[in-house]
């Protein structure tokens, strides 16, 4: 699980910068340093298991918007036919961006569970007690 989560705290951090030029940095920039730094804690064995809830409650709503929003996911599969995600993004397709966002969300989601999966048990089946 080192591995796992150094090289996720890297990606996280990358996504963090490749972010500065979206349209709303506000929100993405946070997002993926917020799932870097729980990577991090993992890798120190740490597991503040409310901010894994609160980071996995806030990235399930937020998904949820993508994946039902009238220019989210849904519209994306079903009117749009599942079109082309990795070509350019134009203003007139919103579909697209959301779904990338919506794919976004899906990985921080996995490593986060993955991370409180195998941080909330230790081999004698304790949980560990940070914060």
């Amino acid at each position: 699980m080192k591995a796992f989560n150094i090289i996720f705290i890297v990606l996280f951090v990358l996504f963090a910068a490749l972010q500065y030029n979206d349209p709303d940095p506000y929100i993405w920039i946070p997002i993926y340093l917020y799932a870097a730094y729980l990577c991090y804690r993992a890798l120190k064995k740490q597991y503040p298991r409310g901010l894994y809830i609160a980071g996995l409650v806030v990235y399930g709503a937020y998904a949820m918007y993508l994946l039902f929003d009238k220019t989210g996911v849904l519209n994306w599969a079903e009117v749009h036919h599942a079109e082309n995600i990795v070509q350019t993004m134009k203003a007139e397709k919103p579909w697209i961006e959301e779904t990338r966002e919506f794919g976004g969300l899906l990985i921080v989601i996995i490593v986060l569970l993955v991370n409180m999966r195998w941080l909330s048990k230790s081999k004698g089946g304790h949980t560990y007690n940070v914060e």
